[in-house]
């Protein structure tokens, strides 16, 4: 059966459920982007730049951007990976591999925070070899890239498995039939084919990365200058009476979450039928 186009609202309880719909995203998501830029101009530009000028929001903002340009390429490969074993092959246990690939949509952060620390804490399984090998992962940029890439594990692999599942082998297959080797078979046929969802993937896990706060707050040892991410320097910001500040370093995480939202919008006019075969089921 095909499905029907949507069409534009003709009734009163058509339009009362737009402007329903309307009116909520705006008092949930609008009104308090708003009051955040708001406040954080709130006293003018000069102490707006000031409160992103000192060096604990700057090493924030840095280690942020570091924590994602590190997260996010290691769930790239993973993503490719998990995807290409899911829907190109048959095995026991392939069921069991995607229900552990959605854990962590349904565990919470703290969580994936802790486990880090059950394992490389001081008191961890690990801990001990840690030690006399001098080596840091928890309250150091290794535990929080660990705990960022396991709440952001299945958003690129979730992309990608429905649309190469669509897609089929024929492509490849018929590559490999022409002689291609297994590298040219996937950087001239795969990726081209994924490539956009991929994208799309990649965008989200971005934008996932850069705003965790429970599972990094936990491996983080909330070290000032060293081991704050941006949200973590909010909250201590914002817990330390320090209204500009902490609404200052808001906005940029606000602007960084608008940036990826414009990104997406972008790549959803552009490429519509691509990253609709993605998310068919």
């Amino acid at each position: 059966m095909t499905a029907k186009a949507a069409r534009a609202p003709k009734t009163l309880g058509a339009y009362a459920l737009l402007a329903f719909a309307l009116l909520w995203l705006g008092l949930i998501i609008l009104l308090p982007l708003i009051n955040v830029l708001v406040t954080a101009f709130s006293q003018g530009l000069p102490p707006y730049l000031a409160a992103l000028h000192t060096e604990d929001a700057k090493a924030a903002i840095l280690l942020t951007l570091l924590v994602a340009a590190i997260a996010v390429p290691l769930n790239a490969i993973f993503g490719i990976c998990a995807a290409w074993c899911i829907t190109r092959f048959e095995f026991k246990g392939k069921s069991l591999l995607l229900s552990i690939l959605d854990l962590p949509f349904s565990i919470s952060p703290v969580i994936s925070g802790l486990v880090w620390i059950l394992l490389f804490g001081a008191q961890g399984w690990f801990g001990f070899l840690l030690r006399d090998h001098d080596i840091k992962i928890v309250f150091a940029l290794p535990g929080l890239v660990l705990a960022t890439v396991l709440v952001t594990l299945p958003f690129i692999a979730r992309e990608l498995i429905p649309l190469m599942e669509d897609q089929g082998t024929d492509e490849e297959v018929a590559a490999r039939t022409l002689g291609a080797r297994g590298w040219d078979i996937f950087f001239r046929v795969t990726l081209p084919n994924i490539k956009w969802a991929l994208l799309y993937g990649v965008l989200l896990c971005t934008a996932r990365a850069m705003g965790e706060f429970g599972a990094v707050s936990v491996v983080s040892g909330h070290i000032r200058g060293l081991t704050d991410t941006l949200p973590l320097y909010i909250e201590i910001t914002y817990n330390q009476y320090d209204t500009i500040g902490a609404f200052a370093a808001a906005s940029i995480l606000a602007g960084l979450a608008i940036v990826t939202l414009v990104l997406k919008s972008l790549l959803e006019w552009r490429f519509a039928g691509e990253l609709a075969a993605s998310r068919r089921h």
